[in-house]
């Protein structure tokens, strides 16, 4: 008997067709990927608590320590997080199930949108899916073809799709180098452009190291720029009250923050003007086609917020640690970018031995994904450590042993030497 249609291992080959040279193209590229030794995988992890997953390997289940993930204050197993998640979930069921235009703006989102601005020091605040998808078209719907985009050379992705997407001409600066910015703005003052915007994160994601807000809100003060901040990776750890780099900081026009990262949950927020929050209302795709959060994820990310002004300490202690083990890898002599967060990467160069320090240390019980271009640029392949404030003392240290057990050679490692 044959398998129904609808059975995945009956998906028709790409060239099952009787026009094979249509999807020429897809396999064109990942044989590209292929030969480069940089094609992607979904890797399946289970995790166990806030900081162990568990993960299927060749010689079979295995649990690892992990340093890849974002949960900077290991809220995504918080108990009162949880229960607020399935409290919402309980009492408005598990999807919004429409869009915030039709129906599926509920009393939640408003009040988690005005608890998020009030804590921001901002008029409003908004939500979105995603922090892709804020980025994506929250850009666009603020430029146009007439508009210029000053942006830092190491953005996230995010906001390079959405500044592309809006057509605007956009020049990126050296890395912080916020002298080249105002060369930029000196050169561009007198051109005709409709709006002149600044693009920044606050925390980088791959560095880990940060930008200069005051300087960059004096910046955009004094030639008139729209100052667009993303402060995915500073919520949470930084800033008054854990509320980012950007909080309190009247000068800066629009914020971005997501829920992913520190709230241990899904989602994003923009927190700006009220004009700006009704602007983006009328005109913003990510707004107006799209079903809202879903309250389980409304609870969630409501109890986290509650949570991170009275996490002063686990911020400390976490920064703390950080410092640390940056002081070990510089001593091993890795570069770590000039890290200042709890994003600790440790630069190694070329992607074979990326690759093979990532799997070393996964064969030492330590979860640390190897990045490589396209995602940095060429020659700085890095394990980037994500620290958790579950992470004590002694995992930083078991980290810390498997990668001077990878500084040794071979033959060092056989003798015990």
């Amino acid at each position: 008997m044959s398998a129904p249609p609808d059975r995945l291992d009956s998906a028709p080959d790409l060239t099952d067709s009787p026009f094979p040279g249509k999807w020429r193209f897809v396999e064109t590229a990942l044989a590209e990927r292929d030969r480069s030794h940089r094609r992607r995988h979904l890797p399946d992890l289970n995790p166990l608590d806030a900081i162990h997953v568990r993960r299927q390997t060749p010689q079979g289940e295995r649990t690892l320590l992990n340093f890849s993930a974002n949960d900077y204050l290991g809220l995504a197993k918080h108990p009162e997080v949880i229960a607020k998640a399935v409290d919402y979930t309980q009492r408005y069921g598990t999807g919004a199930t429409a869009s915030r235009l039709v129906a599926g703006s509920f009393e939640i989102h408003r009040a988690l949108e005005v608890q998020l601005a009030t804590a921001l020091g901002k008029e409003a605040a908004l939500l979105f899916g995603t922090g892709f998808q804020a980025n994506a078209t929250i850009l666009p719907t603020l430029l146009d073809r007439d508009a210029l985009v000053l942006c830092d050379r190491l953005i996230h992705n995010s906001l390079i799709q959405g500044i592309r997407s809006s057509g605007a001409r956009f020049v990126r600066y050296p890395h912080n180098d916020l002298d080249a910015l105002e060369r930029q703005l000196q050169r561009h003052q007198d051109k005709r452009y409709s709006r002149v915007m600044i693009v920044s994160e606050t925390v980088f994601s791959m560095d880990g190291d940060r930008s200069d807000v005051s300087a960059l809100v004096d910046l955009s003060d004094r030639y008139g720029a729209i100052l667009y901040l993303d402060d995915a990776h500073a919520l949470g750890v930084l800033g008054p009250g854990g509320m980012g780099l950007a909080a309190q900081q009247p000068g800066v026009d629009i914020v971005v923050g997501t829920f992913g990262k520190s709230c241990g949950a899904s989602g994003a927020f923009v927190a700006c003007s009220a004009v700006v929050r009704d602007y983006l209302v009328n005109f913003c795709p990510g707004v107006i086609y799209t079903t809202a959060l879903p309250p389980g994820i409304v609870g969630a990310v409501t109890a986290a917020i509650g949570l991170f002004p009275t996490l002063e300490d686990v911020r400390k202690q976490l920064l703390g640690e950080a410092d640390w083990l940056r002081i070990q890898l510089e001593a091993f002599g890795y570069a770590t970018a000039g890290s200042t967060s709890q994003i600790v990467p440790a630069i190694v160069g070329p992607e074979d031995e990326t690759l093979s320090l990532a799997q070393h240390l996964e064969a030492q019980g330590c979860l640390a994904t190897a990045i490589r271009p396209p995602t940095v640029a060429a020659g700085t392949s890095r394990l980037r450590f994500a620290l958790s404030a579950c992470h004590g003392r002694s995992h930083l240290e078991q980290l810390v042993s498997a990668l001077k057990m990878a500084r040794r050679g071979p033959q060092d490692r056989e003798s015990g030497t």
